[in-house]
């Protein structure tokens, strides 16, 4: 996997956890080897600027994912021999955000930050909480493959 890791804010966050949570979710859900994948950090400002661009709402959210594709969960893109590498996507997590939920859940920072790589990764390959269903398959998910990076579900 190929991770660009670009940080524009100021909070200070382990980019280890961001790789390492990254690469078990891209393994675990069966992308090629060379799977592209963009995550950055960025402060309130830049997140409510996207946030109302992109979703039509006010204020900094915790995380948002712009997939390069359409996808199906459970249906990873397959990348074809001796073509250009997979690129899944842009995550955008917002730290100071995530501190503030993290705070308000009572679980630590770091655990709120893989959950939210592991989340918008899985935006990335189409999973989503719009309804019922949606929602527990992606808590689902999101638990199974915490548990493997050593985490639990805040």
């Amino acid at each position: 996997m190929s991770l660009t890791l670009s940080d524009s804010q100021d909070r200070t966050v382990d980019s280890e956890i961001i790789s390492t949570v990254a690469g078990v979710v891209v393994d675990e859900e069966g992308l090629p080897p060379d799977t592209e994948l963009s995550v950055a950090l960025i402060d309130t400002s830049a997140m409510a600027q996207l946030n109302e661009a992109h979703m039509g709402k006010d204020g900094a959210t915790d995380v948002l994912a712009f997939p390069l594709e359409a996808a199906k969960p459970g249906r990873p893109p397959t990348s074809t021999p001796g073509g250009p590498p997979i690129a899944i996507g842009d995550v955008f997590i917002c730290p100071d955000v995530v501190a503030a939920n993290a705070a308000a859940a009572g679980v630590p920072f770091d655990d709120e930050v893989a959950l939210m790589v592991v989340h918008g990764i899985l935006h990335l390959l189409g999973y989503d909480h719009v309804d019922d269903e949606d929602a527990a398959l992606m808590e689902g998910r999101e638990t199974d493959l915490l548990a493997l990076t050593g985490r639990t579900r805040p």
